[in-house]
């Protein structure tokens, strides 16, 4: 049996492959996790916790896993 595509038809296939090329990659890249803080207090009341939060933040913690 054999099957025959027209010069169209290829060419959309080809086409619709192209256009969805980008989409593809891009799915495939992790994504990046976000870290918040939450607090009630203002600014200022928080400076010391946010600090301290950006520190631990910037530590090595898989070294005091046991």
């Amino acid at each position: 049996m054999t099957v025959t595509i027209g010069r169209r038809e290829l060419l959309v296939a080809l086409g619709g492959a192209a256009a969805a090329w980008p989409l593809g990659a891009r799915a495939q890249q992790p994504a990046m996790p976000v870290i918040g803080f939450l607090s009630s207090r203002s600014p200022g009341e928080s400076a010391g916790l946010v600090a301290a939060f950006r520190q631990g933040l910037g530590e090595d913690l898989s070294r005091d896993r046991t």
